[in-house]
């Protein structure tokens, strides 16, 4: 089993219920994360293929008595949120077997509960101070940037591979093309020396 909470899988933790995380997903197999979650929680997932084949994956979200909450396939991308009706272990899995030979980068963002009130009086029925509201206001554009940021990094990632495998593929048809040339070239000189040696030897046999 893989837990999301496993440090080796993590990349940083933006709440407590927070977890980011970029995998790879051979093809032919199949990849659960497991998470411990109360009930009446709040459960959010995006993810996002970033790289391999046709960018798409298969998607399934299970509660603890293994009913379905979420099934999509061969998706390049989605967002799914629940509230959760029951305690126990709720399992996320992508699969690659429907490709026999790519394997896949994926992206995913777990997120469980809500986030821990920025001041304390917060869910109190008082009026903020303008130092209080101005905090509150820098505190949603900075979520704002955070997810821009994540965004736009997801992006450069996808992008960048697509520019590797095109490059990749550029150099191999270049050096194909080059083989190709030479052989061509070769087989022209030989050709054309042929016809030469051929001619030299009928005029020494009229000779």
């Amino acid at each position: 089993m893989r837990f999301l909470g496993l440090c080796s899988l993590m990349l940083h933790i933006t709440i407590i219920y927070c977890t980011e995380l970029t995998f790879e997903l051979p093809d032919n197999d199949k990849q659960c994360f497991y998470e411990d979650i109360e009930e009446g929680v709040k459960i959010d997932i995006d993810f996002q293929v970033i790289a391999g084949g046709n960018y798409d994956v298969d998607c399934f979200v299970t509660d603890p008595l293994n009913n379905a909450l979420y099934q999509e396939r061969k998706r390049q991308y989605d967002s799914f949120s629940h509230i959760t009706t029951s305690k126990g272990v709720y399992k996320v899995c992508f699969s690659n077997e429907f490709s026999t030979f790519t394997h896949k980068t994926v992206y995913l963002d777990f997120r469980a509960g809500e986030e821990t009130p920025l001041l304390p009086d917060m869910n109190k029925a008082t009026a903020l101070t303008q130092m209080e509201s101005a905090c509150l206001s820098i505190h949603e554009i900075l979520k704002v940037v955070t997810d821009s940021q994540t965004w736009y990094r997801l992006r450069e990632a996808q992008d960048r591979l697509r520019a590797e495998d095109l490059h990749e593929r550029v150099s191999y048809w270049s050096i194909g093309e080059t083989l190709i040339l030479f052989v061509v070239s070769i087989s022209q000189v030989l050709m054309l020396k042929s016809f030469f040696s051929e001619k030299k030897t009928n005029v020494a046999a009229s000779t």
